[in-house]
Order: C-alpha cells, then sequence, then structure tokens
C-alpha cells in the first residue's frame, strides 16, 4: 500500500509532513538530482534514507527514530544502541 499526501512546498511542507510522524524506520527519497535527494534525506526524522532504490547495505546502520526505537543492528552501530545516527543510501 503507497499513501500520497500532496504538499505546496517541499522545503517547509513536504518534509514537515513526512518528519511529524511518531515512526521513523526508514524513508524513500526519488529524484533525478541525487545532489537534491540527499538535501532532502539529511532533514528527515529516520534511521534510514534510501534515495533511487538503492540497493540494500547489510553493512549500514539499520534501526529507527521516535517510537521505531533507537537501538541499531549491524556493524559498530549494533554496539552503540543509544546513539542517533542515520544512514542515507544513494
Amino acid at each position: 500500500m503507497l499513501c500520497v499526501i500532496p504538499y505546496d512546498d517541499e522545503e517547509e511542507e513536504a518534509i514537515a509532513i513526512a518528519n511529524d510522524r511518531p515512526y521513523g524506520l526508514q524513508a524513500y527519497v526519488d529524484s533525478a538530482d541525487v545532489a537534491h535527494a540527499r538535501r532532502v534525506a539529511e532533514q528527515l526524522d529516520c534511521g534510514r534514507v534510501t534515495i533511487n532504490g538503492a540497493p540494500h547495505a547489510p553493512l549500514a546502520p539499520f534501526g529507527g527514530f521516535k517510537q521505531s526505537g533507537i537501538g541499531r543492528e549491524y556493524g559498530r552501530y549494533g554496539l552503540e544502541a543509544h546513539l542517533e545516527v542515520r544512514a542515507i543510501l544513494g
């Protein structure tokens, strides 16, 4: 299932809509401009952001923000379970 919420302004409204959720496990950003997609990804409150369908990276940290939990799996981040780290893929 895909839920689509329309917005008028990306910087103010779209990112605010995305971050106004109680969960933050993973987000997806698709854009023809990868630099722009990375700027958007950096503003999202979630543990992992996949840009343009980047493949799974098993050594990148995995875990959420907010009610998605604060623990991380994989690599050294699995040992540093109380940090809020982020992975931006793409």
